[in-house]
Order: structure tokens, then sequence, then C-alpha cells
């Protein structure tokens, strides 16, 4: 097999999917990668995991990648990603025919293609897996690996059965990727897949363009309206806790004025599919749903994210607001929050246990999750830090400016320092022997079974802070802790996991009045759901916002042509800069991030076009900055690997499929790739010798009829006058 370098990854990353520069912690990854060790990385939502995986198998042109991924609109989108950025890829489920299935088997078998997608239930089947043993692996990717874990807040059975890789293919690295996954849940999945000297990466969780805020829950229709008016036009999640509230509010955002999809496990499948595919392909920007929503959603251009009621966990809410701002630009997350969602969400939990005939031992798990949750809603410690210190890091940022409470919708506690030793009394006087609901009936003076039992209504500090309130009070205590001036001991009992709090080192100085900088706050009373303040924001780019519109349209036109969602012809973010810096020729195209060589040679011209009318009919200049501010991102052909510098070479001397192979010795199917490559590369009057030029331009003509960019249709068409390898010639051709 043939070794590949990381410099001929930088290449590839370059020229398919237009970056010059990684994200943190995926340059780690990727060497990890080639270097053949098993890796866990855990990088939140938006962090760039699936590049980690699919750039290496990019250059691997002898070898395949395996993704195992839970959901099969998530595996369409990741296949005509790659596909679009000239990168080889076939996925494998149930919503291909048993012809297409068979296609794509065989082409995975030719070598024709760098990755292919799988479900975990296909993946444990026998059969296939004997398949997978004759086939040159390079490596097993699993993504939402923290499926695989009882302690994960998504566990799903078939996931657990994959630490047969371990046995079964011994010599393929695996690759687990997870967006969120606390130390427990990483450590699990390491144990469950079995990985042998892993490497361990937790990239990290501050999505510093997230704008979160907690809104306490009044009239929950009327501040879903004024939210929907203050961010009219923009693309947004509404996530429900019920089926029902789902189909309320769907026909409530209708009613005003609004187009809205809903989304949930009730719903006939092909609707929930229709709606997907709408908010996919940007022919309506709202979706209101369920937690079943937006896994397989990869639009990048989400605005924000507003949660009708709690989420059951942390992990949830991580991954669920993390569905915003992708494209690296603001956005924002607010949650309604009512102390009803506690107890609804408890009842659910209880009776699917009961009614469950299997292992019902999550449940312990599952409410420490939802008790984590209800506390981040009720106290007043920044946004970011709780979300950041939950997954195990340290926060350092004094204010983010980029949540409700760092911005100023809580206030300062008088005399926090007084407050501090009355809450660390009560821990010290119960002989740091208790929980924070002990402690709190304590200091209110509740005469409780518990309290009365130990004694502890005789002691000093009962009844010391009965004027405030228990969410006041366990909202200071988590605020202490997280300020390091106490110790939370963790215990699993009878109602699931629970945590001792304990004086430490710290503590003592507070009492001894050694350190006085303590500050506690407490809510204020928001009246109503407003639109966010406005903080720091990201550089702003110099964009010409009617021509960042035209772009749009000309996305959303090029998409239904090519059968893909409109971000995987290109982001925003590669909008906002062609709008901004209007280049004027394919080179400067090269100089936008998100346009690699596959895109420029297929969209350029579409591209350009608009942009010189645009800016002749008012005057703009062009070419604005991009050579004092971009990087060249141009790949010379000389950087390419051996084998395809020589076969480009033989095909510019006209050489046919067969004898370049029979040159090279290599399959003819891995040739006609490099041709593929080749004639994306390289525009030409006419895609002959390889074939015909006016039946290319019939299969070119009738496959822009078509809304997938599937072979088969095509093939059919012309009942077998083609074959799919002169399909795939003519697709690739792009005429000058």
């Amino acid at each position: 097999m043939s070794v590949v370098t990381y410099a001929q990854v930088q290449d590839t990353i370059a020229r398919h999917w237009g970056f010059t520069a990684l994200r943190p912690m995926q340059q780690e990854a990727i060497q990890a990668n080639l270097k053949g060790r098993n890796l866990l990385l855990v990088l939140p939502t938006g962090g760039g995991k699936s590049l980690c995986y699919q750039a290496p198998a990019a250059c691997r042109s002898d070898q395949l990648t395996l993704v195992v991924s839970p959901l099969i609109a998530l595996m369409k989108d990741q296949v005509d990603s790659l596909n679009a950025n000239g990168v080889p890829a076939v996925y494998i489920n149930s919503s291909l025919s048993m012809e297409e299935r068979e296609e794509n088997l065989f082409a995975m078998k030719q070598g024709r293609v760098r990755l292919a997608y799988v479900a975990p239930e296909r993946l444990v089947m026998e059969e296939f897996i004997s398949f997978l043993q004759t086939l040159p692996l390079a490596s097993i990717a699993i993504d939402e690996a923290h499926c695989i874990s009882h302690w994960g807040h998504d566990f799903r059975p078939e996931y657990r059965q994959l630490s047969f890789l371990a046995e079964r293919f011994p010599q393929v690295p695996v690759h687990a990727f997870t967006a969120t996954a606390t130390e427990k849940v990483r450590a699990d999945i390491v144990a469950q897949l079995k990985l042998a000297d892993p490497c361990v990466m937790v990239g990290d969780f501050h999505r510093a363009n997230l704008h979160y805020r907690v809104v306490p829950r009044e009239s929950e229709w009327s501040q879903a309206k004024q939210f929907l008016e203050d961010h009219r036009g923009q693309a947004g999640i509404i996530y429900c806790m019920r089926r029902r509230d789902v189909d309320d509010l769907v026909s409530l955002i209708n009613s005003w004025g609004f187009s809205a999809r809903g989304y949930h496990a009730g719903m006939d499948q092909s609707l929930r599919k229709k709606a997907q595919d709408a908010f996919r392909q940007e022919e309506c920007n709202l979706v209101v749903a369920t937690v079943a929503f937006g896994m397989g959603i990869d639009r990048p251009d989400v605005r924000f994210v507003l949660h009708m009621a709690m989420p059951k966990s942390l992990e949830h809410y991580q991954q669920e607001s993390g569905r915003a701002g992708r494209d690296g630009l603001e956005a924002e997350c607010v949650l309604l929050h009512h102390r009803q969602d506690l107890v609804a969400w408890s009842k659910l939990m209880q009776k699917s246990a009961e009614e469950s005939e299997g292992d019902s031992s999550w449940l312990p798990v599952a409410l420490s999750h939802l008790n984590e949750m209800d506390r981040y809603c009720r106290v007043t410690i920044c946004r970011h830090r709780q979300l950041v210190n939950h997954f195990g890091q340290q926060f350092s940022i004094a204010n983010c400016r980029a949540c409700d409470v760092c911005l100023g919708d809580a206030e300062p506690v008088p005399d926090s320092l007084l407050t501090a030793q009355k809450l660390l009394s009560a821990i010290a006087r119960c002989e740091e022997r208790f929980g924070a609901t002990h402690l709190i009936s304590v200091l209110r003076g509740e005469r409780t079974e518990n309290v009365i039992k130990h004694g502890h209504d005789q002691l000093s500090v009962f009844g010391l802070m009965a004027d405030n309130t228990k969410d006041q009070l366990r909202d200071w205590y988590d605020q202490l802790a997280s300020q390091g001036l106490l110790e939370k001991e963790e215990f699993t009992g009878a109602k699931g996991v629970g945590f001792i709090l304990k004086l430490n080192a710290e503590s003592w100085k507070v009492f001894r009045k050694e350190r006085t900088a303590v500050q506690l706050w407490k809510q204020k009373r928001v009246e109503k759901l407003r639109k966010a303040r406005t903080r720091n924001k990201l550089p702003a780019l110099p964009v010409e916002e009617g021509l960042f519109t035209e772009l749009q349209s000309l996305r959303r036109k090029l998409a239904g042509q090519n059968g893909v969602a409109p971000y995987v012809i290109c982001h925003d973010t590669t909008l906002n800069a062609l709008a901004s810096h209007r280049p004027s020729t394919r080179e400067g195209l090269f100089l936008i991030p998100g346009l690699g060589q596959a895109k420029i040679n297929k969209f350029g011209n579409n591209m350009l076009r608009i942009i010189k009318q645009y800016s002749h009919i008012r005057g703009l200049s062009m070419d604005v900055g991009l050579i004092e501010n971009a990087p060249t991102k141009v790949v010379s052909q000389s950087s390419r690997p051996t084998t395809h510098h020589e076969s480009w070479k033989m095909f510019e001397q006209g050489h046919s499929v067969d004898l370049t192979a029979s040159l090279l010795k290599r399959a003819p199917s891995t040739v006609m790739k490099y041709l593929e490559e080749y004639l994306l590369a390289n525009p030409r009057p006419s895609p002959e010798p390889w074939m015909n030029q006016t039946d290319a331009h019939r299969i070119k003509e009738y496959a822009a009829t078509l809304t997938d960019g599937r072979l088969k249709p095509i093939h059919e068409h012309f009942a077998g006058e083609f074959t799919f390898d002169q399909i795939r010639i003519a697709l690739s051709w792009i005429p000058v």
C-alpha cells in the first residue's frame, strides 16, 4: 500500500476543499491517522471532525476508508459533499434500491471510491463483514461514537456491538469521532472499541460565535412570535419536548406569515424526509422539531436555535444548540425554561423505564443528566463556562460577552463574602457528609425527616437563610464550586448520581477572610424574550449585499441541477468572500476560502459571470484586496502523487484508459478516476478521444434535468447506450 505524507494531505485539502489553514486539533488527528494509530477525537459540532478522516482517505488511491454513520440523511449529505469536491464516495443503506446497492458495492470492490458510508446495523452482518475482509481497508471511522457508551446521552445498542472490529480487523486502525463526550464517556468508548494505545484528543468546547440565553417561559407562543419577528428571513431550528407541541407551533408559525415545517417521530417517514429536504435545499428556513431532527443536517447558515423547553441533558443541548453557526458567523441559542420541565422529563423517563422490557439500568444515569441540565438553566454562571467545564475543560475568560449572564441579565449579590461563609458553614456543621438538597433544607429551616433524624435542626446554621429560595441557594452552591471554593464528591445512590459537598483549602481561606474576592450572582427578572444585546462582533466583511443575494440564487440553481443541498456547493462564508473581494478570474477564485479545484472547474465560470455582470452594471471594482489579504491555494501539478502526474501526462498525449492502466500497472477503474480528475481540472473544447462530443452533450443535457447526482437514471434513460464510464467522462468534461 502507498505511503501518504502530511504534505500530500495538505495539497489534497487545498485542491479539493479549498482551504490552506486547518482548525485546532485537525492537524494532530490527521497525523495520527497517517501513522496508523487508533484514535478518539472529540470536537464540538462544527469543529471539522469529518475532514480528519476524509482528507487522508482522498489521498489513498489504493485503499478504502469505511465510515460508520447512524443516519441516512447524514450519509447522503457527506457523500454528496465529497463527490462535489472531487472525492469519490458512496453509501450503503436501506434508502437505495437493490441495484443501487449492488452498483456501490461493485465500485468498492473495483477500488473506484475512497470512502464508503454504512450504518452500524449493516456493519455487524456476517455477510458484509466477509465482504469487507476482501477489501484493502485503510481505516474504520466511527461517527457519533458517544452512542457506544452507556454513560452517553444517546446510547444505541447496535453501536455496542462494534467491539468486534478489533478482533475481525486487527490490522485496521479504528478512529472514533464525537461532538459530545465527558471524560467518563471517553473512557467507555475506548474500552468498548478495545482501542489499543489510542491517541485521545479533545478539542476546545468554547464556541465563541454562539450567544447563549436562558429565559423564563411565561407566555411561550407570544415569546416565540416575538423572537421569530426579530429573526425574520434567517434560518433556524425550534425544538419542542412533545410531538403535539410541534404540530401546534407549526400551525401558529405559518399563521403568523412565516413558512415552517414540522418534524417528529409520529409523522410519516415521507413527510419527515420532505421536511429535511426542504430545509436542506433552503426551500424553507424554519423547522419545528423534537430532538429527532438535526443530526443529519449539515446546513451551516443556521442563525438561531430556539428551545421551547429544557432538553434532557447538557450533551443534548450542546449538540442541538451547536447546529447554529457552523459557518463561524454569529448565531443565537435561546432556551425557554420552566420549573415544570424537570418534572415532565422525569415522568417521561420513568414511564419509558417501566414500559421497557429490556435493561433499565440507564435510568439513574439519565436522571443525573437531567438534573445537570436543570442546574444549567437555574444558575447564574457564564453559560459558556458551564458548558466548557461540564466537558472537563477550564474556561479562563472572565467575561465571555456572549451569554445572558455576562451581558448583564444577572446582578451581584450584596455582601457575597458573608453569603459564601454561611453556605460553607452549613457544609462544615453537617460534617461534609451531605449533598446540596439536605444542606439547603437546613439553611432554610425545614424540619424534614432527614434533618430531624440527624439532629440538624439543632445546628446554629438551621434557618440561617430562610429568606432565600431553594433555587437561589442551589445556584450559589454551584457558583462556589465553579470558583473552586468547595469540592463535589460524586456518588451513585437509589435516585441516581449525586454529589456530596466538601470543603477544601480555599473554603477555609474564605472563613478566615484570607480570600475576600468572592462574587455571587442572582438572576434579574427578564420581562420578555428580547433580541440579544450587541456584543463584540466577529470581524465584518465589506459584503456587497445585492451580489450576495444573486450568488445565493445561483447556488440554489446549481444545487438543484446537481441534486445536492445548496451548502454542498459552498457555504455562506464563501459567498461573503465572493461578494466582498469580487474576483475576476479563475485564479482569483482559488484565493477564496471554501473553493477547491473541483468546485472551481465545475461552478467557477457561473460565479465569475454573475460577479462580472453585477460589478460592471454598478461600476464596482473587482479583485478587491485579493493579492494583499489572501494566500494562494493553487496546487501545482508536480505536487500530485506520481501516479496521478504520470497519468495526466499520458492523457495529454491522448492515451486511452486501458493503455494508461497497462503502462502504469494500475487497475483500469483507478485510472478511470484519474481521467475524471484530469477532465475536471482541464477544461477543453471536446472530450475526445475518450468520448464522442455529441454524445457527451446529450448526456450532460439530460443530467441537468435530474434532481440527484446518481448515474443509474442516466444509464436507464439511454437504455444502456452508454456505459457508466462514458457517463462519468461526459459529466467530468468542462467545455471551454
